[in-house]
């Protein structure tokens, strides 16, 4: 039988630990790397005894993962979000899957369920949402040169779970605006680094069309009062984004 290791990255995520640690109640080992939450995650984590906790200075999504990758003692990983959780039907899928031999599938696809302040997200953009969630070690890592939404490179094919995780990512509006100014950061940094600066089309025309793209072409209207907060916030990551650009630069 293989094993599987749970591999979670944290920073304030206090609500979420107990729920996600119950939910990993299948897997042979569950290691977090904290990211020196200051909500009392670490304090939480450190009153599980059936887990692994580290703490490290965060710099971007891809270095952070990659550093949890190292730590995991077995082949087969499940990465997974704080704010994630796992049906029985994609449980017994990922158990059967690590365990079929000689397939040359080496990473597979979560599909996702959105929840904003536990209400579901049916269109908006997130309808056709799918991330990497279960690979092994030896065949994939993380691109380091896409800092924010890190692409995993693998060596080898890949397929799809069953089932939807259920992901309760956005608590409410101040939450998601939150996580948009941090990726809107880090994807500034990025550009800064290789030289660029923004444009009047960056500025005026790209934070219009993404509204547009979410709301209009994604189906956001359908989710009503949730799709245009999606929406908005989305147009205003592309703002903010160009915003710390210009901050940079000067």
């Amino acid at each position: 039988m293989s094993k599987l290791s749970a591999l979670i990255i944290t920073y304030n995520e206090v609500i979420h630990i107990d729920d996600l640690i119950d939910n990993l109640n299948f897997v042979d080992e569950i290691i977090f790397v904290d990211s020196f939450s200051n909500d009392g995650t670490y304090e939480k984590l450190k009153n599980h005894n059936n887990i692994i906790v580290y703490q490290r200075n965060f710099k971007n999504f891809a270095d952070q993962k990659n550093y949890a990758l190292s730590l995991a003692s077995h082949d087969w990983v499940l990465f997974i979000d704080a704010d994630e959780r796992l049906t029985n039907i994609t449980k017994k899928d990922i158990l059967k899957k690590i365990n079929t031999l000689n397939s040359n599938i080496v990473a597979f696809y979560g599909s996702f369920k959105y929840y904003f302040n536990k209400k579901p997200i049916h269109f908006s953009g997130f309808q056709t949402a799918k991330s990497f969630r279960l690979f092994r070690v030896s065949k994939c890592r993380y691109d380091t040169f896409k800092e924010v939404h890190e692409d995993l490179i693998i060596n080898g094919l890949s397929g799809n779970l069953k089932g939807k995780i259920i992901h309760y990512s956005y608590r409410d509006y101040n939450h998601y605006k939150e996580k948009m100014k941090l990726y809107a950061h880090l994807k500034a940094k990025a550009l800064y680094k290789k030289g660029k600066k923004s444009s009047l089309f960056d500025t005026k025309i790209k934070p219009i069309y993404r509204f547009f793209n979410h709301y209009i072409i994604r189906l956001g209207i359908l989710d009503w009062k949730i799709g245009y907060y999606i929406s908005s916030l989305n147009a205003y990551e592309i703002k903010e984004r160009y915003k710390e650009l210009d901050r940079l630069n000067k």
